[in-house]
């Protein structure tokens, strides 16, 4: 592996760490995160650092400002989260948390940290938030109902694909009368089918269905219950879409994404498992970039 590539591969191979750490081992983390005092609690996600300083020197893109940005950011998002868990021990969603979800929800969707990343791996730094709150959430705030469980079972695929074929006859009838959705049936080379929807579920529905469903959805239901919940998640899922495809606001981009979020959220709400609507997320994406897009 060329010497520059492999600072990048480490800051990947350790964000990635993180990620799979909590989708299999979530409870174990939260405990050990308990005996821990509470400023090393806080402290700890300050290691998320690590992966971006790594990267960044590597690429020769080392700026302090960044470097500040990273080491800060997780141990502020742990301290606003552990201040939430206890003004709200019973967990009925306090301001706090969802002061945390907005600068996380805009500086992804807004891409405000990308500049600190070599262009090539701008995805990080995504990644990297996603880390934080991940820590902030689970092992701080201990929030219950999120259901990031990677051990996936035979009933979230089958709500994932229900979902998912509740949601196409819909969409597909209305993404092409409205010039959104344009068949190309692209299957000379089907075999990339798996192999898309893979990298799909892990780099673009996963990250987006833990902020959406389990939690923006999940700490809604707890102060304006369910259906409200779901449709205002739904409608923000949306929206955080309307930047795509070039056009400034993407009105099209944003409707259909908003009725998939409804099908997404119902997916998540059955059993309270990501596993389940990430799957209903991920095939989406992946056949309509592959016949449709």
């Amino acid at each position: 592996m060329p010497e520059p590539l492999l600072p990048a591969a480490i800051a990947l191979v350790l964000l990635l760490a993180v990620l799979l750490a909590f989708g299999f081992a979530g409870e174990a983390l939260r405990r050990g995160a308990q005996r821990l005092p509470l400023t090393a609690r806080i402290a700890v996600p300050a290691l998320l650092v690590i992966p971006w300083t790594l990267a960044a020197a590597g690429a020769g893109r080392f700026q302090i400002r960044w470097f500040l940005v990273y080491l800060l950011t997780p141990p502020t998002i742990a301290a606003l989260l552990a201040l939430a868990s206890r003004l709200d021990p019973n967990q009925r969603a306090h301001w706090l948390d969802f002061l945390v979800l907005l600068p996380l929800g805009l500086a992804v969707d807004l891409r405000w940290l990308e500049p600190a990343w070599p262009e090539h791996l701008s995805a990080l730094g995504k990644l990297t938030l996603l880390d934080a709150g991940l820590y902030g959430f689970l092992a701080i705030r201990q929030l219950s109902g999120v259901g990031f469980d990677l051990r996936l079972r035979g009933r979230d695929l089958a709500i994932g694909l229900r979902e998912f074929a509740l949601y196409a006859p819909i969409a597909i009838p209305l993404g092409l009368a409205l010039g959104f959705l344009h068949w190309h049936a692209r299957t000379d080379r089907p075999w990339l089918l798996v192999p898309m929807w893979i990298f799909t579920f892990f780099a673009v529905a996963l990250p987006e269905e833990i902020f959406f469903r389990g939690w923006m959805q999940n700490l809604l239901e707890r102060r304006i219950g369910r259906t409200p919940a779901l449709l205002i998640t739904a409608c923000l899922f949306g929206l955080s879409h309307f930047n795509k495809r070039t056009a400034f606001f993407n009105w099209r981009y944003v409707l259909l994404a908003a009725i998939a979020g409804v099908f997404y959220g119902r997916a998540w709400r059955q059993d309270r498992r990501i596993g389940a609507s990430a799957i209903t997320h991920s095939t989406v994406d992946s056949l309509w970039s592959a016949l449709l897009r």
